[in-house]
């Protein structure tokens, strides 16, 4: 980020940084969780279902590396340890339930998830809303792919 952009930005880039970077977790810690659950879901119609975490596993994965990018154009770094990872994040790893045929289960699981990414990005557009657009920007497209990860899944819903 070159000279003129840090001076029109109207925010404490540290503390930017630090809310990026507890999404930047939030985001790794999905990415693995709907990962693992897309390989090993089970049951009746478990390829759709796996299609389905495999899908936004990438999305998450992609969300993780553009918000890298932007904490590094502010002049930060990324959390680089996998124990920090789940230290520094906004909301507990998701986890994965031991029975992966439970596809109301892990319905419920990734809504919370998915609610829990909308706020967190809602909170830091809010922030940077006239601020800091290229943050801005970031993360209401970020947050528009969460609100579409969240109707997927509610259509999922069999009760």
């Amino acid at each position: 980020m070159g000279k003129k952009a840090r001076e029109i930005v109207e925010l404490d880039l540290k503390d930017l940084i630090k809310d990026l970077n507890r999404a930047y977790c939030d985001e790794w810690l999905a990415f693995y969780a709907w990962w693992y659950m897309a390989q090993a879901v089970e049951g009746k119609g478990y390829e759709d279902m796996a299609e389905f975490l495999d899908k936004i596993s990438k999305d998450e994965l992609e969300h993780a590396k553009e918000v890298a990018e932007r904490i590094i154009e502010l002049g930060g770094m990324p959390v680089n340890s996998l124990s920090a990872i789940e230290k520094g994040a906004n909301n507990p790893y998701p986890g994965v339930m031991k029975n992966l045929a439970d596809y109301d289960e892990i319905i419920k699981l990734v809504l919370e998830a998915e609610a829990g990414a909308i706020e967190v990005y809602n909170k830091i557009a809010k922030k940077t809303f006239g601020k800091d657009h290229d943050t801005y920007q970031l993360v209401t497209h970020i947050m528009g792919e969460e609100i579409t990860h969240e109707e997927m899944f509610e259509n999922l819903k069999t009760k």
